[in-house]
């Protein structure tokens, strides 16, 4: 039975925000050093973004509003809302998206109607509330009362991965299964200025957007793209707990991430996809260097045993598609070249950086979407897909499109 990813979807907010505008607003904040001021303008220039978006009507430079709460146009001066202003406004503005990207789905699916929906499994690290997105979905999209709801909160970046793993397995365990997967991040709701380097950095990345898309045994209408969830993984690298993290302070959320992010990337990228390939033997077969056993890279002190490639695997003629969260220009720098990727590879990753942005969770679906939308794109082709976050935590996951 194979299990399909059918009809990605993605929402932004209208409000737009274009990188360098941004980088001479943070840059030109009171309080800054001089060190600040120019690891502003470098962490903005080389982070492959032009354009962002954000839920805070607010940050535009022609805001005229008398009771400004995030930002105030006149003075060019970026404000300090409490976490309880700032979760209020996400309460609003992130229903809005979950909605919309939910309901865009269910109209890409025309054989799936609401009330044939059985599981909903919402997405979210930049706010809370309860009754939550998972209720706001089956309210406002006539779900079914019994519909079965799950939250994955605050687990950052590669939520989005599990979210996909949980429905496979639902469906695995009823075939007459339909889950509904939503991510939406409000990630420009925690930005603020600081001297902070981990905050710089965050502040010249982060962004607003929600993704959708139906998971169920039903194959996909002719014409249509889909992804077959083949295989997923999940593996803590040895070394980054301390690099990349979230938490909640009384000003917002306080994002950490490290500049040595890439590095610790660059140097466990490969141990952590050799799990997730030596489960397809097709992979396996057509590797042109074969799997070694590791017992030191990851959990080691207490046994375990992960596998690692030995180089050089040809992964980039094995396979064809790479939806690569993109963190930052620098883990994609990183992977493209420790993998051996072609760079046309890391154009639906790069795009998706470039005009959105990171919207943390939320990304890695715009990457995938981006893979299908594409033409050249042709049934039966593989994609691996990767998103990092807090821990350092790495979720994997194969793919094969289907077109029906």
């Amino acid at each position: 039975m194979a299990v399909t990813l059918r009809a990605l979807q993605t929402v932004v907010p209208p409000t737009i925000l274009i990188q360098e505008q941004v980088r001479d607003i943070f840059a030109a904040q009171p309080g800054l050093s001089r060190l600040a001021q120019r690891l502003v303008s470098t962490s903005f220039n080389v982070s492959g973004i032009e354009t962002r978006h954000t839920v805070i009507a607010e940050l535009t430079l022609d805001n005229d509003a008398t009771e400004a709460q995030f930002f105030d146009a006149r003075q060019q001066l970026l404000l300090v809302p409490s976490t309880k202003v700032r979760n209020e406004l996400y309460i609003t503005e992130a229903t809005k998206l979950f909605v919309e990207a939910g309901s865009r789905a269910l109209a890409a699916c025309p054989d799936i109607r609401p009330e044939d929906v059985t599981h909903v499994v919402t997405v979210s690290c930049t706010g809370f509330y309860a009754p939550g997105p998972d209720y706001m979905l089956v309210r406002e999209l006539g779900l079914k009362a019994s519909t079965q709801r799950y939250h994955l909160g605050f687990m950052g970046c590669y939520a989005a991965m599990p979210a996909l793993r949980t429905a496979k397995q639902f469906v695995e365990a009823d075939p007459n299964a339909v889950v509904l997967v939503v991510s939406a991040e409000l990630c420009s709701l925690h930005l603020r200025t600081s001297s902070d380097p981990d905050t710089i950095v965050a502040s010249s990345l982060f962004s607003d957007g929600a993704a959708a898309g139906i998971v169920s045994a039903r194959a996909p209408l002719p014409g249509e793209k889909a992804l077959g969830l083949d295989l997923f993984e999940t593996v803590i690298t040895p070394v980054g707990e301390g690099d990349m993290a979230w938490k909640i302070g009384d000003e917002g959320f306080e994002m950490i991430l490290s500049t040595y992010v890439p590095h610790i990337i660059d140097e466990h990228i490969e141990g952590a996809l050799a799990p997730l390939f030596a489960r397809d033997a097709s992979i396996t077969a057509q590797l042109a260097a074969p799997l070694s056993e590791d017992t030191s890279a990851v959990g080691g002190s207490v046994g375990a045993r992960v596998l690692t490639l030995a180089p050089p695997a040809s992964l980039s003629s094995v396979i064809e598609h790479w939806a690569i969260h993109p963190g930052g220009r620098s883990i994609l720098d990183k992977t493209e070249a420790k993998l051996g990727l072609r760079t046309d590879q890391l154009n639906p990753s790069r795009e998706t950086l470039r005009t959105n942005g990171n919207m943390s969770s939320a990304t890695i679906l715009f990457v995938m979407k981006y893979i299908l939308d594409d033409a050249a794109t042709a049934d039966g082709e593989r994609v691996c897909s990767m998103a990092f976050g807090p821990g350092l935590t790495v979720e994997s996951g194969l793919m094969t499109v289907i077109e029906g």
